[in-house]
């Protein structure tokens, strides 16, 4: 609670904050930072793998292998959200599990299971793109500021100066 909240606050309220803060648990936050950084990097290892066969075994160059990667990694956390395991490990991994394509899937994932109730259009598809809609909305903005950028400060490239 901010300060300026707290100013408000009657001398009982105040007092009560105070015993409420002193019985919250402290969150690990060493531990929790280094769940995130092996959980993640266990990801990117799985993805490097799944990489690295499409090279050895597909028939892929090292640039065409990237996109059939993202999406056997995207179908792997559908999968594992479906059936209740990639809520569990996110539970122990933390911001691990939710920063790569995978945590997009199964944010995705879940709210379509969670809506699927109210039908395939207004339950699933409603639910799901809630979720994809700010994301997608979002990277769209940033790509067009970082265009309008990129216009100005690389010369030649919007077609003006040489």
């Amino acid at each position: 609670m901010s300060k300026s909240t707290r100013k408000n606050l009657t001398p009982m309220q105040q007092q009560y904050q105070r015993l409420a803060m002193a019985k919250e648990p402290k969150r690990p936050a060493f531990v929790n930072c280094i769940r995130a950084f092996l959980s993640g990097g266990l990801i990117c290892l799985i993805g490097e793998c799944i990489r690295q066969a499409f090279i050895a075994y597909g028939g892929f160059s090292e640039k065409e292998a990237g996109n059939p990667t993202v999406a056997v990694l995207i179908i792997l956390s559908v999968i594992l959200t479906s059936i209740g395991v990639y809520d569990k490990i996110s539970q122990w991994a933390g911001a691990g599990t939710a920063v790569p394509v995978t945590g997009f899937a199964n944010s995705m994932a879940s709210s379509a299971i969670e809506h699927r109730a109210e039908g395939l259009v207004l339950g699933v598809g409603a639910g799901m793109f809630q979720l994809a809609g700010s994301v997608v909305v979002f990277g769209t903005v940033a790509a067009f500021f970082v265009g309008i950028i990129y216009a100005i400060f690389v010369p030649g490239y919007a077609g003006g100066g040489h």
